[in-house]
């Protein structure tokens, strides 16, 4: 699993900045697929923070899915609420960072 430690604080704030997000990828039928992974890659390479939605999944789906999600796509799982789930991964690069942690 991804391990980049945050404290609660970072968490809070990821969160206050996730509430303004559209949900940019969205989980339906298909499920996780390679191609899923792919374009999560991207996002969070080029914005850090992604909104996922997911479309038809049960509570316990969810998180089976959200564990799946943060150990393969190597990223934070941050908050969820409902059908929508948080996730960050810090740019390798300091200089192309776009979201300041406290």
């Amino acid at each position: 699993m991804y391990d980049f430690p945050l404290t609660g604080a970072q968490k809070s704030h990821l969160r206050g900045l996730g509430q303004k997000l559209d949900a940019t990828l969205k989980i339906g039928k298909g499920g996780l697929t390679p191609a899923f992974f792919v374009e999560l890659n991207k996002i969070l390479r080029a914005h850090e923070l992604v909104k996922l939605r997911f479309l038809g999944a049960e509570r316990d789906e969810r998180d089976v899915l959200v564990a799946q999600i943060a150990d393969e796509g190597r990223c934070v799982y941050v908050g969820g609420v409902g059908h929508t789930a948080l996730f960050y991964r810090q740019h390798p690069e300091a200089t192309e960072r776009t979201v300041v942690l406290p």
